[in-house]
């Protein structure tokens, strides 16, 4: 967990979780408080979720009503808690070419270690969603080559995204993975397979190419295992919104039980206390530094 006197953690981590022969699993944090869960259950890097972005600061869906800062001010808050690398969403870019050398300066400066963008024009919509439109192949290379030279650190971690497969088919995505890669990407993630039989051919297109499987709760594409992911190659597996999805089920299941009962009694022995809670959050490491630098509580 980051401490307050600590510098967010950076690209380097990403890259050595990738050079490993482990798969980098990363759940996703919908804000600073489930990113600092997630670090605490022992994982290695927070994915930095756009649909829970959306679904937290607006109470919204991720079709694109969230703007490039109020994500890149998300993400510094979620980096500034935690020591683990965090990979981000950043949609489209927020624009054309010069947008996304912005975006990517701007997250590098929040502390994050990588960004995934995607080929989707604005607004945009989550992958696992309808009603998508994609920008041309060369339009999005352009991009891609684009957050490649904008980096100033040469270990941030440029993810391609294409969500051309529920849009134009599989063979398209593929062939529009291939641009992207050509085009500097670090690593391809080709949004949305339908079954195990397209995850196959994608491992099998990009064997050696380091590739993110989106393994998204409740969406378009097949659970697999662990296991079998990392036999077929892929490098990183997000978990996106599982998070969310649990908070809002325990937040549903308080609140009935409080309307029922009229006391939430019947739940809190599920609870944690409010120190075991506001331990989790770092207080004794607040403490430490009121006794370090004197500043006593009142």
């Amino acid at each position: 967990m980051a401490g307050l006197l600590e510098a967010p953690s950076g690209p380097r981590q990403l890259r050595d979780l990738l050079a490993g022969s482990g798969l980098v699993v990363a759940p996703g944090a919908y804000d600073a408080l489930s990113a600092r869960l997630i670090e605490d259950a022992g994982y290695p890097a927070v994915y930095m979720t756009g649909f829970g972005t959306a679904a937290s600061l607006l109470g919204r869906p991720d079709v694109g009503l969230l703007s490039g800062n109020e994500m890149i001010d998300h993400a510094r808050r979620i980096t500034g808690c935690v020591a683990v690398p965090v990979i981000a969403d950043a949609d489209t870019g927020y624009g054309n070419p010069l947008n996304v050398i912005r975006t990517v300066r701007d997250y590098e400066r929040a502390g994050v270690a990588g960004v995934h963008l995607e080929d989707q024009v604005m607004p945009k919509r989550c992958g696992h969603l309808s009603g998508k439109g994609l920008v041309p192949v060369g339009d999005m290379a352009a991009k891609v080559r684009a957050a490649v030279a904008a980096r100033t650190d040469p270990d941030f971690v440029v993810i391609a995204r294409t969500d051309a497969r529920s849009v134009e088919g599989l063979d398209a995505a593929l062939d529009r993975a291939d641009r992207y890669l050509d085009a500097g990407a670090d690593v391809l993630f080709i949004e949305a397979p339908e079954d195990e039989e397209e995850i196959d051919r994608i491992a099998r297109r990009f064997a050696g190419v380091p590739l993110l499987f989106n393994w998204a709760e409740g969406g378009r594409t097949p659970p697999v295992s662990l296991a079998r992911l990392g036999e077929l190659g892929f490098r990183i597996v997000i978990f996106p919104i599982g998070t969310l999805l649990s908070a809002a089920a325990a937040i549903r299941s308080f609140l009935a039980t409080l309307r029922h009962d009229g006391t939430p009694g019947a739940l809190l022995a599920d609870l944690p206390t409010i120190p075991e809670f506001v331990d989790t959050l770092g207080m004794a490491e607040v403490r430490d530094l009121e006794v370090r630098f004197g500043d006593q509580p009142m």
